[in-house]
């Protein structure tokens, strides 16, 4: 049998590539309109394939579709296997489907692979727009505003973490050891999230392994997105579903111990207060919960812790990543930060979340690395629920939708020299206040799939980085190898950090 499946597996191979290099002798010059004849322009495509031999470059994907607007425009189509996807790579077309029809362009495609993820939809991130989502997403808002208010406070947890890290970095510099930064922050990170969702981090070797889920979806998420693919043996399917196989054993334990354990009087973590939430919904009589809460179970919200792993770390430790990367390649932006810090914080305590109103420069270069490295370049697929328009050009139902907002993020003519990092364009004239200079800046997504995260992302981020700065200055070694600035992804290094003045006999604390 397992000979036969070779040999069927061979065989499909075989009559695939003899099917791609007939296609290949077709004329290519002939631009198949992907959305009808008042769609955006298209890139050419063939049967079965689509647009896939157009797309053949060195480049990642949000590089290739910022390089195609000169050929065919700031919106465009084109056909990935029998799917039309329009790319959007400017704001106002953006926000056109984000915000003024956000509802419209509100919904999500399926396939194999996120429904793998998400048990066919059962999440926030990759269930499609119903009564049932709206629902979800609003008991979803409505917990984590309720954990906040809670006996355990959110920045408590991170402060936690901080002090950890902030231990390591020491123990490193006393041993006078170079650090690599990334397990250490992707640890941390990981705790956070553990002790957000579970009161705990007994489990963070298991969710670590969860960590990878993620970082493979970023890798494979072009092949998955093209239906052929599908048809075939696929090694990295498997991997998925192992991976994944060990985040719903963890999951299920921790919700099945939460259920019983659930108690009206205590909220120990997000996990009780998603338990609270639902029952409060369901307790309600009126017509419209009772209707918008039909179909939702307790799948749901376990996808839904599932969500915040899989975003939350993933996400906030690139972040995090690039910051402390562009910090040690602008060593003067670093100091300015310092500086700041010393004079509205001091070195008597730590920073707390109060102080982000009295720390501009901070605050802003946070926003400049969510501009010039978007850990998302691509948002999620949005997919038209109906017959609609982006700007003058016809959108069927159906239709997926690409916001690519590393096009956004660099655009000569919304941002001065695009390309450099610049803390100093998110503050205002006197340097004492935030700005928003261009529109086309959304880190986050807007609209009815705004990022639930927003919020969380940016406290971990701004605590993580004051508390670092406060107490060390970064450096790399005179050995650091590997170019700067090309992937998403910063290259590997170690760090060397140094004590400030002040804080060298008790960097721990």
């Amino acid at each position: 049998a397992p000979l036969l499946m070779d040999m069927d597996w061979v065989l499909g191979l075989y009559v695939f590539s003899a099917l791609s290099l007939a296609l290949l002798a077709l004329q290519l010059t002939v631009r198949t309109p992907a959305s009808g004849p008042n769609g955006p322009p298209s890139l050419p495509a063939l049967p079965l394939i689509g647009s896939l031999l157009s797309l053949r470059s060195p480049h990642p994907p949000h590089v290739l579709f910022k390089e195609l607007q000169g050929k065919y425009g700031q919106t465009y189509s084109l056909m990935m296997g029998s799917h039309c996807v329009i790319i959007v790579n400017h704001h106002i077309h953006a926000k056109e489907v984000l915000l003024k029809k956000g509802k419209i362009f509100a919904g999500r495609s399926r396939s194999v692979t996120t429904d793998v993820l998400s048990r066919d939809g059962k999440d926030i991130a990759f269930g499609d727009y119903s009564a049932t989502w709206r629902f979800h997403r609003k008991i979803v808002h409505g917990a984590l505003c309720m954990f906040g208010e809670g006996s355990a406070s959110i920045e408590k947890i991170i402060c936690a973490e901080a002090t950890s890290l902030c231990s390591v970095l020491s123990e490193a510099c006393a041993a006078g050891l170079a650090l690599d930064l990334s397990p250490e922050l992707t640890r941390a990170v990981t705790n956070v999230i553990c002790s957000l969702c579970f009161s705990s981090s007994e489990n963070l070797q298991t969710m670590l392994q969860f960590y990878s889920i993620v970082r493979f979806l970023a890798m494979a998420y072009l092949p998955k997105i093209i239906s052929l693919s599908q048809i075939f043996p696929n090694a990295d399917l498997r991997l998925l579903k192992q991976c994944v196989s060990v985040r719903d054993k963890l999951l299920q334990k921790q919700y099945d111990k939460h259920k019983a354990a659930y108690s009206d009087h205590v909220q120990r973590d997000l996990l009780d207060a998603l338990l609270r939430a639902k029952c409060s919904a369901e307790n309600n009589n009126t017509a419209e919960i009772n209707a918008e809460s039909v179909g939702l179970t307790d799948d749901h919200l376990l996808m839904t812790v599932g969500d915040i792993f899989g975003a939350g770390v993933e996400t906030t430790t690139t972040v995090m990543k690039w910051a402390i990367t562009y910090l040690i390649h602008y060593p003067q932006i670093q100091s300015r930060i310092q500086e700041e810090l010393d004079s509205r914080v001091g070195m008597d305590r730590s920073p707390k979340l109060s102080d982000r109103g009295s720390l501009p420069y901070l605050e802003a270069t946070i926003r400049e690395v969510l501009r010039i490295r978007p850990v998302a370049p691509l948002f999620i697929p949005h997919v038209a629920l109906s017959d609609t328009s982006i700007g003058d050009f016809t959108v069927k139902r159906g239709t997926r939708v690409i916001i690519n907002l590393w096009s956004l993020h660099h655009d000569e003519k919304e941002w001065e020299n695009p390309e450099l990092f610049d803390p100093g364009r998110f503050l205002n004239s006197e340097g004492t206040g935030l700005v928003i200079p261009s529109s086309s800046y959304l880190p986050f997504g807007a609209g009815v799939r705004v990022c639930l995260g927003e919020a969380l992302a940016k406290m971990e981020l701004f605590l993580f980085l004051s508390w670092i700065l406060q107490r060390f200055t970064l450096t790399v070694p005179p050995c650091l190898e590997g170019k700067f600035g090309v992937v998403l992804l910063p290259v590997l290094y170690n760090v060397n950090a140094t004590p400030r003045s002040g804080w060298e006999k008790n960097a721990h604390v």
